[in-house]
């Protein structure tokens, strides 16, 4: 779904404007004494879309790990970090979109305090910067078979820079396993 609209004065959620219909929410904290209290999703966040969220995700990584890139054809993503600090890492693979083939990174958790939209289409991914748990709901139920899709990490003509530096980051076998973007072929890849 590409909705290539602003949301309204009253959202707190704002364009990344790198890629297009990709969205970051400030959350807010109230603190006292006995700790602290944030919403981390309100569905009045995002009145211009029609997505229901089906299924809440909790991934917790060791500092060092890599996830991704993964990429989906039905599902759309909203990611919090509610421990520790992770490298964000997108590249917009709709033909169609404004933004086609635009990499991005930047960093939520810790003092980027951000909720993000992903929409489908859109490849993501995250550097663990720290140990980090990443909570992520998405609209559809988990196929992997089906409708996750991986373009490796380190794809030269995507060139994402996750600032691992000369240190190799820690891999899943399947995502180990992702192809270049050269050798996905068209039929698999987002339209």
């Amino acid at each position: 779904m590409t909705v290539n609209h602003t949301p309204p004065s009253t959202s707190p959620a704002r364009p990344l404007e790198v890629i297009a219909d990709v969205y970051v929410i400030p959350i807010r904290a109230f603190e006292d004494e006995r700790g602290r209290f944030m919403e981390t999703f309100r569905r009045e966040w995002f009145p211009w879309l029609e997505w229901d969220r089906i299924q809440c995700n909790r991934s917790d990584s060791r500092a060092g790990v890599l996830r991704g890139l993964h990429y989906h054809h039905h599902q759309i993503d909203y990611w919090y970090v509610p421990n520790g600090q992770i490298r964000v890492g997108m590249v917009d693979l709709r033909p169609s979109s404004p933004t086609y083939r635009v990499t991005h990174t930047f960093e939520i958790g810790g003092a980027n305090n951000w909720g993000v939209y992903i929409p489908i289409g859109v490849a993501h991914g995250f550097y663990a910067l720290t140990d980090a748990t990443l909570m992520y709901m998405v609209n559809n139920y988990y196929n992997g078979g089906g409708d996750e899709n991986g373009v490796a990490w380190n794809d030269p003509t995507i060139g994402l820079d996750w600032g691992v530096g000369s240190n190799a980051p820690l891999l899943s076998p399947r995502d180990q396993q992702n192809r270049f973007l050269k050798d996905i072929p068209a039929a698999e890849l987002p339209r």
